[in-house]
């Protein structure tokens, strides 16, 4: 599960959430932090981390390590340090080194919703939930039966460019790739959608989506979602989101329903393609 711990008010201006020229060297960050798992191709590792001055303030993450060496002989409970490089459009860990170690129980953990069913599978209907628009409009996913919607999770001040950011380029390259298609469908949706109802607001929402798509809103609308909506969506989809000490965290949930809205594909974390979800709304179609 790809975790991130995100303040819910940071001091970021709308610029801040604009990906930097290419131009931009990358930035390089020293991190202090408690290793809190580690996935067993040590390509993946969760730590609660100190605040990183300039940058983002303490949390919980899941920080990606580009080579498998830099989490040799890391273990849970280690306290470490390591370099966080951030790019345009990537970040990763390099250089961890332990500095002790410590006990992370209760240190930190998702409390979940108060879940009495299983998530959705593939095949499942998704009920019916209703949003808000960038445009302020109430939208409900009943509103594009007929046709297949992709949808994702995202809130407009999270940081790391690997997570929400990934995300929405993502929807924008397949966006790209579905128009250009011959034998993509004549219709389809994308949805990025808030989880950040306090701040996501619907102007900041229009503002924000004109980053990724310009002026051209055709195919791709972005929305914010209720608190009670979210609590009811999260886990039918397996989407942990929660507030934690003034902070978000969730992971990354990309779901394709079909024209009937049942559960076509369902994309977690952020190892898929644009290409792997045009392919996936086009055999939604069929």
């Amino acid at each position: 599960m790809n975790l991130k711990i995100i303040p819910a008010v940071l001091l970021l201006a709308l610029v801040g959430c604009k990906p930097a020229s290419p131009s931009s060297a990358p930035r390089n960050f020293t991190v202090h932090g408690i290793v809190m798992s580690v996935a067993t191709d040590q390509r993946h590792a969760t730590i609660k981390h100190d605040a990183i001055p300039g940058y983002m303030a303490a949390m919980t993450m899941n920080f990606a390590a580009r080579n498998p060496e830099v989490l040799n002989g890391v273990s849970v409970g280690d306290i470490i340090s390591f370099t966080l490089v951030v790019t345009e459009t990537n970040d990763w860990i390099e250089n961890a080194q332990r500095l002790g170690i410590t006990n992370v129980i209760g240190l930190s953990g998702p409390p979940g919703w108060h879940v009495v069913e299983p998530a959705l599978a593939v095949g499942d209907t998704l009920p019916d939930y209703e949003f808000t628009d960038e445009n302020g409009a109430l939208v409900r996913l009943a509103d594009f039966r007929g046709h297949p919607v992709a949808l994702t999770f995202f809130f407009t001040t999270c940081p790391l460019p690997d997570y929400c950011p990934r995300m929405n380029r993502n929807f924008e390259e397949t966006r790209k790739i579905l128009a250009l298609e011959t034998n993509a469908p004549a219709r389809w949706q994308l949805l990025s959608i808030s989880f950040d109802s306090n701040f996501d607001t619907p102007q900041r929402l229009s503002s924000y989506a004109r980053v990724y798509r310009g002026n051209d809103p055709a195919h791709w609308l972005f929305l914010v979602a209720a608190t009670n909506t979210l609590a009811s969506l999260a886990p039918k989809l397996d989407l942990s989101v929660w507030q934690e000490g003034g902070s978000f965290s969730h992971n990354l949930r990309t779901v394709v329903l079909n024209a009937q809205g049942k559960i076509s594909r369902q994309f977690d974390g952020n190892d898929w393609t644009p290409q792997q979800l045009a392919d996936a709304i086009a055999d939604a179609a069929r």
